[in-house]
């Protein structure tokens, strides 16, 4: 274990609490690993050491993320997604593949997929959009979180009015997804998209209400006003 991980795996076990802990597991239904300390102070913590980072090849800095994503600990995997996002100035077309592994083999739990897709997967695929075809795949795909991953990674380049022609594309292989996670993965992608496209939004669900999981219409219309809302859920 490389000296830089084994102090902030000490850190995080020093000020974590069973109260917070305890606290952390309502949020899952999942069982996951937490040593229970809050979501500010990770951050904080995860924060000092972008100074040491930045001296380190990125390669490193990834290795470094690996060894974090692998103690299977919530915490260590928001340091490890902060340390990443921290390279997205330094992406290039190889590290998809690293963010993938990720998803693939260590995410277990929503935040840990809406941390790392939301920013990390989301920047990439803003600077490299050639890569947005992936994410069809990581829809189809039979691990939830690679199909949650595939709609949270759009969430930021929606609401910046990107890729609305995939963010559709994507919600039609979700749309009658049985896993109410990726239902909502999808329908917080939608209700993204709406910030910058309401009205094309709007027609989509119209168009597909009947089908789409009530779950997933609610978030995708959450933010339209009133008017679009009861005619969008059919009232």
């Amino acid at each position: 274990m490389s000296a830089m991980v084994e102090e902030v795996r000490r850190e995080l076990a020093a000020r974590g609490s069973e109260e917070n802990r305890n606290g952390a597991m309502r949020f899952f239904k999942e069982e996951i690993r937490s040593h229970g300390v809050k979501s500010p102070e990770v951050t904080a913590l995860a924060k000092r050491y972008l100074p040491a980072l930045r001296k380190l090849p990125k390669a490193e800095v990834f290795a470094l993320c690996e060894e974090l994503w692998s103690s299977g600990y919530l915490e260590e995997s928001g340091v490890a997604c902060l340390w990443a996002h921290a390279q997205r100035r330094r992406f290039e077309p190889a590290d998809f593949a690293v963010f993938e592994g990720w998803i693939q083999n260590y995410v277990s739990n929503w935040a840990a997929c809406d941390t790392l897709c939301n920013h990390t997967v989301g920047d990439f695929i803003q600077a490299f959009p050639q890569y947005l075809p992936e994410l069809e795949r990581f829809a189809r795909s039979p691990n939830r979180w690679m199909r949650r991953a595939a709609a949270v990674s759009l969430i930021v380049p929606a609401r910046r009015g990107l890729f609305l022609v995939q963010v559709l594309a994507l919600a039609d292989i979700l749309l009658m997804d049985t896993d109410d996670l990726v239902r909502k993965g999808y329908g917080w992608m939608l209700k993204a998209a709406s910030q910058a496209y309401e009205q094309e939004v709007f027609q989509y669900v119209c168009d597909r209400r009947d089908r789409m999981p009530r779950t997933a219409l609610r978030y995708a219309i959450e933010n339209m006003p009133p008017e679009l809302k009861a005619v969008a859920m059919g009232r």
